[in-house]
């Protein structure tokens, strides 16, 4: 099966999951699945929502390989793999810490395992700056500029021409293709560093939620018509996984924590597109980004 249509497959899989059953329609539920999704930080997002589709109760996830490669560990007779969906590839399988027994020479499972929820110091490093770099790649121009304390920032279309250099390669010398400048995104330079970056993700998760059109529908869809309230819970459910995934306290959790504790439902959301553009988000505060194909 080709990977293409494996996501074809899981993107309307989860969106009619979420709004034709009552699974994670409820406050409670979402709540639950979004702590989930936030404890399992070596899968994607989209992978951590098809672990708990299928175990809900896992605690530590890998491949059959890791298990006895890194931890000396075999998988029980008779037990049932998870699948996720896999980098460049169709699927992989991966089994719950419970779904394994020690060999004689196993040492004691590491703190990660007894432990996978502990949260980090809680400081952004680096992700900021190449989060940055990396969003000239789709023509957003980050300012970082003084505003009210209660303006975090915000994201807009731009038509007044320009563009901007995204490099491509440093070594052995420096080249850059020029993208035009599609978009502003402001972030107000007199708060913490990491409600910079909360606030730069919930900008960045407006755009590629679709919220704004899309210059290309093959990089994210055009869901312009989405109701305020419903893009307003989407970008935030973005910012609230891509920074506690990170281990930094948030905004967002305040803002979901209140509305969720008032309304029994969620708003109308795509879950697939919140999943796919947190995800997004997440790998471009890892390291520099491939240009997109504008031809």
């Amino acid at each position: 099966m080709e990977s293409g249509l494996n996501e074809d497959w899981a993107k309307k899989a989860l969106d009619e999951l979420f709004n034709l059953t009552t699974t994670y329609r409820s406050s409670a539920s979402y709540h639950e699945l979004f702590k989930f999704i936030v404890r399992f930080r070596s899968y994607s997002p989209y992978n951590a929502m098809l672990i708990h589709l299928q175990r809900s109760g896992a605690s530590f996830v890998a491949p059959a390989s890791r298990w006895l490669r890194d931890y000396q560990r075999a998988i029980r007779p008779g037990a049932n793999p998870i699948v996720i969906l896999q980098p460049f590839g169709p699927v992989m399988f991966v089994y719950d810490v419970a779904d394994t027994l020690p060999l004689p020479d196993a040492m004691p499972l590491p703190k990660e395992i007894y432990s996978p929820f502990e949260v980090r110091g809680g400081k952004i490093g680096k992700e900021f700056e190449i989060t940055v770099q990396n969003a000239k790649r789709d023509g957003i121009l980050v300012h970082l500029e003084r505003a009210g304390s209660q303006s975090a920032g915000s994201i807009r279309s731009t038509t007044r021409g320009g563009s901007i250099p995204f490099l491509v390669r440093k070594k052995p010398k420096e080249e850059h293709v020029m993208v035009p400048i599609k978009y502003d995104l402001l972030v107000n330079s007199a708060h913490p560093r990491e409600v910079q970056y909360a606030t730069l993700a919930h900008e960045l998760g407006h755009l590629y939620l679709g919220h704004l059109g899309s210059p290309n529908k093959n990089w994210w869809p055009d869901r312009g018509k989405l109701d305020f309230s419903s893009r307003e819970f989407e970008a935030e459910s973005v910012s609230y996984l891509v920074c506690l995934r990170l281990g930094l306290d948030t905004p967002s959790e305040k803002y979901l924590n209140g509305y969720l504790s008032k309304k029994k439902e969620v708003p109308q959301i795509s879950l697939e597109a919140v999943l796919r553009a947190a995800g997004l988000i997440e790998s471009m505060g890892l390291s520099r980004m491939k240009p997109r194909n504008y031809g």
